[in-house]
């Protein structure tokens, strides 16, 4: 094999890797958004960060948000849904609009103690847009009976 055609099959190995890459994130996207109840929104930790941008899944026990660039096959972050509660709400600010839209909104969520008492300080924040807004705060208000805290 002379140097160009070494050169020529490696360049076709990585563009079949790249190729087979963006199919198994394109596959993994299908197969969250098949099974229901998942919605697309940014998360970050409160406090800053960069806006990270996935899917989130609601279960009846907790929000499970999968990053969408990402072939693990486990959720990146877990929002438990008890004692799951919404500190803030506002609209993206300057320094979001460079990672989400300004028709989206942004929730700072936070979870309550055993004892009922407000969170102290957020610990995730979520955007999304307003639609999707209405169907988590629905899933948030929603917790089936008997899964409240019990001392």
């Amino acid at each position: 094999m002379t140097g160009v055609q070494i050169a020529e099959w490696s360049l076709f190995v990585l563009l079949a890797a790249a190729l087979a890459a963006v199919a198994a994130v394109a596959v993994r996207r299908y197969a969250l958004e098949r099974r229901g109840g998942a919605v697309e929104c940014y998360l970050r930790p409160y406090g800053g960060g960069p806006w990270r941008i996935g899917l989130g899944r609601y279960g009846s026990g907790a929000l499970h948000w999968y990053r969408v660039l990402s072939l693990w096959p486990r959720p990146a972050a877990t929002l438990p849904r008890r004692g799951l509660v919404v500190v803030g709400r506002r609209s993206p600010d300057t320094g979001d609009l460079a990672e989400i839209t300004s028709d989206m909104a942004v929730v700072q969520l936070g979870w309550t103690g055993p004892d009922g008492a407000d969170p102290e300080e957020p610990g995730y924040e979520l955007a999304m847009g307003r639609a999707a807004l209405t169907g988590f705060l629905s899933w948030l208000e929603s917790m089936p009976p008997g899964t409240h805290w019990q001392e």
